[in-house]
């Protein structure tokens, strides 16, 4: 049976309402890619397909996208792309995807550069229209190409793709800004109420704070008695500004950070999987800590500065740049970073209780009618989340009474003797202060990210994350 060859051409690029404007204005500057790398890449793709790794071809092409290239380049590289999918048995499609999809964190967006060179593919002039390895036309390959993307990733691949802008970058910074604006400014009151039950036994030490907290419902009440309701989102703009400078360096240093510690589960094993996580994690938790940690101090610590009555109604500090001024004033710089230490080792546990639990509990939990439940997956998910966020807890509880006695006349000499004095003098549990409240800031923020995200997903086909913490 004959197959039509008079298929519509998509221009994906001549979709975009905003060509009139300088987009590279707003666009990302990418560094200048030489042709001959590009040709270099192309030969690497070439040489993984003749060993039989053909998924590991197709990553390759689709994780080097070469966007600072001349037009040339990129026509070359979607050359090598559309050569890699004809050269793959249509009986191995699907599991190349899968393997592509399901590898990493970045499988879902792997999948729609896939889809978007598709659609390049079928547009182009010189679009092959005879395939290799048992495909008997060029065009039916990107076709099925295409079916079996929109099988895996779903008709949302195809939404995202066609909606996309060579703004994408600002554009998903700026509405992952928004998300995470509106998730943490909702949460504030609860973040704010476990920030002062957790370090209420340093507030009294240092004489501000007249006696302690019974629990949460009792801080609730005394906070807003004693500072009113607007209190209780003290420290929230600090909170928020930190997003950007965190969501910056993350795009600057994942690939980095993903191409040292690579490693992949079927290949490799597990132990070095869960390696390479836990090395890629700390890694790129650290780097954007270096940055953005005085920021967090200082949410910290204007969040714990209570009014009360024992202070005659008086705050330590009139705001965020005051916070700076003073503790720059009296410790130097190195008082906006104490406990960064215990920080760095809290992002590796919690990672590694994450993955760990969840890989451990998964294959046990979603089987049989719980198999593919949206409901099973989510509880799950906030089950591990949370278990791992307890487990993890005390090191926060240790970095931020370090973070407290900045500015204060005794400061513990390293995170150990925080640890052992605080178990010494107040016990295991008051390493676990505020985590109930902690339990409920999560359930707040990710309930009304849930909404946020039916209300972008209406007006944009795509949810933007804003990233936790």
């Amino acid at each position: 049976m004959a197959t039509n060859q008079n298929w519509r051409l998509i221009d994906v690029d001549a979709l975009d309402p905003e060509l009139q404007y300088p987009a590279e204005l707003l666009s990302p500057p990418f560094d200048p890619v030489p042709t001959s790398a590009i040709q270099q890449l192309s030969q690497q793709c070439r040489g993984l397909l003749q060993r039989g790794e053909n998924s590991e071809a197709l990553r390759l092409a689709l994780e080097n996208v070469p966007y600072g290239a001349d037009d040339a380049g990129k026509d070359l590289h979607c050359t090598t792309i559309v050569e890699i999918l004809g050269s793959i048995k249509q009986a191995e499609m699907s599991t190349t995807l899968n393997n592509i999809y399901s590898s990493s964190e970045a499988g879902s967006e792997l999948l729609d550069t896939l889809m978007k060179y598709l659609y390049k593919g079928m547009a182009r002039k010189d679009a092959p229209q005879v395939g290799s390895g048992g495909a008997s036309s060029g065009m039916s390959v990107l076709l099925s190409w295409h079916e079996k993307v929109v099988e895996i990733a779903g008709l949302g691949s195809i939404v995202r793709v066609m909606t996309d802008r060579r703004t994408g970058f600002m554009v998903d910074f700026l509405m992952g800004g928004i998300s995470a604006a509106v998730s943490k400014t909702a949460a504030a009151p609860i973040e704010r109420i476990k920030l002062l039950v957790q370090n209420q036994d340093e507030m009294i030490k240092a004489g501000r704070l007249d006696r302690r907290y019974t629990g949460i419902i009792d801080c609730f009440r005394r906070t807003i008695a004693d500072e009113g309701v607007v209190a209780l989102w003290r420290g929230n703009t600090a909170n928020v500004i930190r997003y950007f400078p965190t969501q910056a360096l993350n795009f600057a240093f994942r690939d980095r950070f993903k191409k040292m510690f690579g490693y992949k589960k079927e290949r490799d094993g597990y132990a070095m999987w869960m390696f390479g996580n836990l090395a890629s994690g700390g890694a790129a938790g650290a780097t954007s800590l270096l940055f953005v940690y005085s920021l967090d101090y200082a949410r910290t610590r204007l969040a714990n500065d209570a009014k009360s009555a024992k202070t005659g109604g008086a705050r330590q500090f009139n705001g965020l740049v005051d916070v700076y001024r003073k503790t720059l004033a009296s410790d130097g710089i190195g008082g906006l970073y104490r406990g960064f230490g215990p920080s760095v080792l809290g992002i590796v546990v919690y990672r590694g209780l994450y993955f760990g639990m969840y890989d451990s509990f998964k294959p046990v939990v979603l089987v049989g009618p719980l198999e593919g439940s949206f409901l099973a997956s989510f509880l799950l998910g906030w089950c591990v989340t949370t278990g791992a966020g307890i487990a993890s807890y005390p090191l926060d509880t240790v970095r931020r009474r370090m973070m407290m006695t900045s500015g204060e006349a005794v400061k513990y000499k390293s995170s150990l003797d925080a640890f052992s004095q605080i178990v010494k003098k107040e016990g295991v549990s008051s390493l676990f202060k505020g985590a109930g409240a902690n339990i409920l800031r999560g359930v707040a923020g990710a309930g009304v990210l849930s909404i946020y995200d039916q209300v972008q997903l209406l007006l944009f086909g795509k949810a933007y994350k804003g990233g936790s913490g």
